[in-house]
Parts: structure tokens; sequence; C-alpha cells
């Protein structure tokens, strides 16, 4: 790389003296080491390409992003070292090129890199910057998700204010007739008693579906009151009991003592952990075992619901919390969906895990809003 230092040295090499070259050497090496070590302190990923595309400097950065060692791609081209890149096709594409790409690799993370060429009239080579995007890219989902529920809690205004009113009338209307086919004859109102019976039974099934559907996006304001987390887990397992032993499901719970008083909407919360009970008894028909756990730290309560069911497929897995959707056929697909906006209105967050024919773990996050405070060791004695 050229640079105005070093064409006045070419230009005086003849009129210098060795202890001058010397000196003038010195420098360059010290300004070398100098850039290196501002490279090596940057969070942004530089790699330095020479003309023909040959990686000749890499900062720790990017070899942490890409999972290499630093003497495996200096002096290989850069498709040799990162799939994927063909610096012609970006070369030709003409000025400087800014695009984005995932990498699985040591972990799975969005980057952004950035490669323009280091002096366009001479040819000196490249050089690529590479940014870790993953948690903008995060906030966007979560942004266009909200954006997306917030639709979702418009459409169920109008879809409570177009159907409730005539679900009403048709359960009236439809008791009427269950009082008149009584007073018929026995024989000849049978059938259509069980008829009218399968019609209210599905009037029901309509009614608890736009139940839950605004139950899970409609906002609402916890009532917080402080209470014990583990009190409301046992409380709800109780609760359940009759399900649960129905299920042939055994329920280990393991609490930890150190979970303090949070304050929480009880009601909310208990009505998340129905959800979450119910939905692991329905996991395993055959029965099996519910796992319920709690920890906590100084930051965070920590619950994990963990069933050896059936487990969720990769398939179905980025689906779980979409209105709707749903794998048993008497399900409404909302539960899951409730259970996220109780958690997110109390400032937590919900984590699944599954495994086919393994079971699935449930875990939640809340904050502790009165963090503990903790003392550090004190130094050693003469120390500094």
């Amino acid at each position: 790389m050229k640079s105005g230092f070093f064409d006045k040295i070419v230009k005086r090499m003849d009129r210098l003296e060795p202890a001058d070259v010397q000196r003038y050497l010195l420098r360059l090496v010290q300004e070398k080491g100098f850039f290196e070590k501002v490279f090596e302190a940057l969070q942004e990923g530089v790699i330095l390409l020479d003309g023909e595309g040959t990686v000749t400097y890499v900062n720790r950065a990017a070899c942490g992003f890409f999972g290499f060692e630093r003497d495996l791609i200096v002096g290989r081209k850069l498709g040799e070292g990162l799939r994927g890149f063909d610096l012609e096709t970006l070369a030709k594409s003409g000025g400087a090129v800014s695009r984005d790409l995932e990498v699985f690799y040591p972990e799975n993370r969005y980057l952004n890199f950035y490669v323009t060429a280091i002096d366009e009239h001479e040819d000196l080579g490249f050089v690529m910057l590479i940014r870790d995007i993953t948690q903008s890219r995060k906030l966007t989902e979560e942004k266009i998700e909200s954006e997306r529920i917030s639709a979702l809690t418009l459409l169920a205004a109008g879809v409570a204010h177009e159907l409730g009113n005539p679900l009403n009338s048709l359960t009236i209307h439809l008791q009427l007739m269950e009082r008149r086919l009584k007073k018929l004859d026995a024989k000849h109102s049978a059938k259509l008693l069980d008829m009218l019976e399968v019609a209210q039974g599905e009037i029901k099934r309509l009614d608890l579906i736009i139940g839950q559907f605004l139950a899970a996006i409609r906002p609402t304001h916890p009532q917080l009151q402080r209470v014990h987390l583990n009190e409301l887990i046992e409380e709800s397992v109780k609760f359940l009991a009759p399900e649960i032993t129905q299920s042939k499901v055994t329920v280990k719970m393991d609490l930890s003592s150190a979970v303090p008083e949070m304050p929480l909407d009880a009601s909310q919360m208990k009505q998340g952990f129905y959800n979450l009970i119910r939905n692991a008894c329905q996991a395993m028909p055959e029965g099996g075992t519910l796992a319920i756990a709690s920890t906590a730290t100084d930051f965070e309560v920590r619950l994990t619901f963990a069933d050896t069911g059936r487990g969720i497929s990769t398939t179905n897995m980025s689906n779980l919390f979409q209105p709707f959707f749903t794998t048993r056929k008497t399900g409404t697909g909302l539960g899951l969906l409730i259970v996220r906006r109780i958690i997110r209105e109390h400032g937590g967050e919900i984590e699944l895990e599954s495994r086919e024919s393994e079971g699935t773990k449930v875990t939640i996050y809340l904050p502790l809003v009165e963090k503990k405070m903790r003392y550090l060791e004190a130094p050693a004695a003469g120390g500094d």
C-alpha cells in the first residue's frame, strides 16, 4: 500500500545515509504495528485483499465472525477461505458493495459486509468491513411482529362485534327450538334433538374461539401484587390435578426457595400456567412426566416446563406462535399466543425447545424489578 511518506523515501533513497534508511524503516514498522493494534481493537471485522483477491490481513473480529484461524486464510483467495464469496462478481458490480448474509458457524448470526477498492485508479486491492447486525435484525423482526399483533387486535374487535350478536341470537333461537321439541312426541323429536345438540355445541365452540382470540391479543394492564411464584405454580398443578391424573401424567416439581416474591398479576400468570400444563398433558396421550422447575439469579427468575411427549417437528416450530395454528383436531391454536402475551406484559420472554419423540421444554424468563445487591470480595492485603 503506497503513501505520501513512502513515496518521499523512494525519491530520496540515493541521498539517504544507511542510518536514516534504518530510522525511516523503523518508523514504518512502528506505524504498521500501531494500525494493526487499532484493527485488532475494532469490534467490526476487517479483511484486506490484494488486487488478485488474496487475503493479506484479517483482524480478530473477522476470525470470530466466521470461526476460522488467521493463519488458515491469510495468503489464500477469499473464496477459498469463505465459501460463497466471489470477489470477481463483487468487483464487476462497480463501486462499493454492501450486502447482508446469514452464517451458521460458529453460531447463527446475521452479518453485513461492505467491500470497496482501496484506490479505484491504482490496483491496490480491496478492503472488506463486516458488522454484526443480529441484534438490529431481531429488533426489526420484533417490530414487524408487534405491528402484526396490532393489526390482529383491530381485526379481533371487528370479529367480536360482527359475530358476537349473531351467535347470541342463534343461541336464543336454538333454546326456543329445544323447548318446543321437548313438547313433541319423543319418538319423532329424538333425531331433531340430537341434531340440535350438535348445533349448540358448535356455537359454544365458536364462542370459545372468539373469547380466546380476544384474550390472546387484547391489550391489558396486569393488576400487580406481590406474590410467590412457586405458590402460583403449586396452585395451578393442584387445580388441574384431575386432568393430570386422567392423562396418566406424573408431575415433578423442583421449585427453588431462592425465588422471591414478585409483583405479578396472579390470575393472568395462572392462566398462562394452565395453558402450558394442559399442552404438556395433551402432548403425552399415553402418559409421561412433566418436570416443572424454578430458579433465580440476581437479575431474573427462570421457569421451565419440560414434558416427555411427542415433541414438535422442525416444520411446525416456526408456526407455534401463529394465531389458529394447532396440531390437534380440537385445538384453537391460541394457547401459546396467550401465554406469550401474559409473559411479555410482565416484561419477560418465553423460549421453546423441542425434538420429535423426545419432548418439549418451555422456558419463561421474568426480570426481577428489585435487583439484589451483592458484596464483592475485598482485595487481598497489600494488593494494588
